[in-house]
């Protein structure tokens, strides 16, 4: 979701990376799910009982949630299916 929020919100060029504030979001948001207590049974974040996201990150990705998750169906309608199918 970060890669298609950075490379059609802010029209970052395909293979260019992304811009280091969301790669670390990114790289943040890894780390968290890593040491999830749910593990692989862990709900959507917003519908989870514990927020593991400090404030300032927990901002930055309901942001590019909002944005993203209704464009998944049309970029990555695969990923929305298995998303939507997992709640």
């Amino acid at each position: 979701m970060i890669e298609l929020y950075c490379r059609h919100r802010l029209k970052v060029p395909a293979g260019s990376g992304l811009p280091q504030e969301y790669s670390r979001l990114a790289d943040y948001a890894c780390r968290r799910l890593d040491h999830c207590r749910f593990g692989e049974q862990k709900k959507a974040c917003k519908s989870c009982p514990v927020h593991c996201y400090a404030p300032r990150q927990r901002r930055q990705i309901r942001e590019v949630m909002r944005w993203a998750g209704p464009r998944m169906l049309i970029y990555l309608p695969r990923e929305a299916i298995r998303h939507l199918l997992g709640r």
